[in-house]
């Protein structure tokens, strides 16, 4: 699929800015450009960027119904009352329901948590956990990363005597819940300053606010942001303000010093010796966290982050390894059914949206698929299949197309529904699923513009390759966590040439290694382009090309080197960037 470049601009003012930060802090102008072109516009700003402080985190009492959350928390441990907490079974939700439980573990013995099931309960709060709660004497349950939007659940656990505090990051409807207290950011009269925590960060929130009230010290806390970072980068959240600071200081605590549950996934997931990053969290922490919630339950997830014993957590690594596995093999073979379907639609080029039903398919992959056909189609997707009595979905969706709003303006058509901008869920009624469809397909198509269906990398700036080097390398590593609103900076180069031993590579031949020179260098700059060797016709021709990349560390039997990662590759004689 052809993609367009799109390269950054500066204006005059930002130009002045980056010179100032370059001579301000002896940096190398790129980083200086990095810096504005993610609104980092003093010297302060810059220092704070490099090196986050814990003090920077925001008061927790700024949040809404904080007060009143940690009174309620205060009277059930001091009246010795059995405490639920309950969270969702992704990762964010299992990450939160560990870090609140394994925090106040030291100060009650009546602590339970309660991981819905995908299949049985679904989505949020379930009204089996409520008569769970009831049965077991529960008088206080702590919802994490859902429950904004539970006003039927949380009525009937008012009716039973049963107080929630709601610790969410999704957004709320007009109508809150009639809970005890509802902790969310998002909340429209909500004065705290970062809206943007993960689930587990708002948990994270509420914990603090908990040890300010009792003066337990901050350093108690520190242990527990292993789990903020986690959230963070599965959750897919910007990597920004507060939400920057969790996520430096949780890597630190991955990297040094990992709790033995987590310490037992790095194992498996062969991380160990390794520095952590987010995209390790992504592609390999926590799918596998992930993968418990999707094949079973989510508790074990939990059981497996809670783990106290080296050799327990090692067999439940092993088991949500497994877990994993099967999830890829799932995923792999759901995918290639739903891409079957959508070979035999005559007018998928004129289709702005895609929905793909089969009532087999099983709940817990079906939101990777729709992440894979957004990828492939690069439409927003919606992919249902059936569970129990409802159909459900999972949604995905393209750059400038809010997959949120689209599936509120159904709202009337379905049973639930939550998400972000680019992500949600649903479940309806299976009388209700033509109606749904026709309704997303149509907003898709008055919504969607051909330029949103043609993927865009968004360039950073030009570079020669003589400006590849170790000193960038190190100031470039300085800029992690990377992620949402701090993304791995993508660089162009123009007019590169093959130095000549350039080649194909992988087991069924896709790939290209490519050792590259232009005229500002006669050494040669490593590249790996996974998945394009179509353009080894270029390197035969010795054609003239463009590159779009990021700079990569990439360890080799114990030597470590700069890598070009290949993003796309065009004839130099192309357009240039828009």
């Amino acid at each position: 699929m052809t993609k367009r470049w799109r390269l950054k601009t500066r204006t005059e003012k930002e130009i002045r800015t980056q010179d100032i930060l370059t001579e301000e802090l002896k940096l190398n102008p790129i980083i200086s450009k990095l810096l504005v072109q993610r609104g980092i516009t003093s010297v302060d700003g810059a220092k704070k960027f490099f090196k986050p402080s814990l003090n920077d985190l925001h008061d927790p009492f700024l949040m809404p119904d904080m007060h009143k959350a940690v009174k309620r928390l205060n009277k059930a441990l001091g009246n010795n009352e059995k405490i639920l907490i309950y969270g969702d079974y992704d990762v964010d939700g299992t990450s939160a329901v560990s870090l609140v439980y394994r925090f106040l573990r030291p100060y009650s013995t009546l602590l339970d948590y309660y991981i819905p099931d995908r299949y049985d309960e679904g989505y949020g709060i379930s009204y089996r956990s409520i008569d769970y709660a009831e049965e077991q004497g529960i008088k206080l349950v702590i919802a994490l990363d859902c429950g904004i939007k539970a006003i039927d659940k949380v009525k009937y656990a008012n009716e039973k005597g049963i107080d929630f505090i709601i610790c969410d990051h999704h957004m709320p409807d007009d109508k809150l819940p009639d809970a005890l207290a509802v902790l969310d950011a998002k909340r429209i009269d909500s004065i705290y300053p970062y809206e943007h925590l993960s689930g587990c960060g708002v948990g994270f929130k509420f914990m603090q606010a908990f040890a300010m009230s009792n003066d337990i010290p901050f350093s108690t806390l520190e242990c527990l942001l292993e789990f903020t970072a986690i959230s963070i980068a599965s959750d897919v959240v910007p990597i920004t303000g507060e939400n920057r600071i969790l996520a430096y200081f949780g890597l630190r605590q991955l990297n040094y010093n990992p709790s033995v549950g987590l310490k037992g996934i790095i194992k498996t997931s062969g991380l160990t010796g390794k520095e952590i990053t987010t995209s390790d969290i992504v592609f390999k922490i926590g799918p596998r966290i992930n993968a418990s919630g999707r094949m079973m339950n989510g508790r074990e997830a939990v059981d497996l982050l809670l783990a106290k014993d080296e050799k327990a957590a090692s067999e439940k690594s092993a088991n949500i390894d497994q877990y994993n596995d099967e999830r890829r093999e799932m995923d792999r073979k759901i995918t290639e059914e739903a891409n079957a379907i959508i070979d035999e639609l005559t007018d998928i080029e004129d289709r702005k949206g895609i929905v793909v039903y089969n009532p087999y398919w099983h709940k817990g992959v079906i939101g990777i698929v729709a992440s894979r056909l957004t990828e492939k189609y690069y439409r927003p997707a919606v992919v249902l299949t059936k569970s129990s009595d409802l159909i459900t979905g999972s949604a995905r969706s393209i750059i400038g197309f809010d997959m949120y709003k689209a599936i509120e303006s159904c709202r009337e058509l379905l049973e639930n529904f939550g998400g972000h901008t680019y992500a949600a869920g649903l479940s309806l009624r299976e009388e209700n699923m033509e109606a749904f469809i026709e309704r997303f397909m149509k907003i898709a198509s008055e919504e969607v513009t051909p330029e949103q269906m043609t993927p865009q990398i968004d360039i950073d700036m030009v570079i020669k390759l003589k400006e590849v080097n170790t000193s960038l390398m190190s100031e470039l590593k300085k800029m992690n966590p990377f992620g949402p609103d701090n993304e791995k900076p993508v660089f162009c180069s123009y007019n590169v040439k093959d130095f000549g031993t350039s080649r194909i590579v992988g087991k069924d031949g896709t790939h290209l290694k490519l050792e590259l020179i232009d005229d500002s260098s006669n050494i040669p700059a490593h590249a790996i382009a996974f998945g394009m060797s179509e353009h080894d016709k270029y390197i035969k021709n010795n054609t003239p090309i463009d590159i779009c990349y990021t700079i990569e560390e990439n360890v080799y039997n114990g030597i470590t080197s700069i890598q070009l990662m290949i993003k796309d590759i065009r004839p130099s004689n192309t357009t240039d960037c828009d």
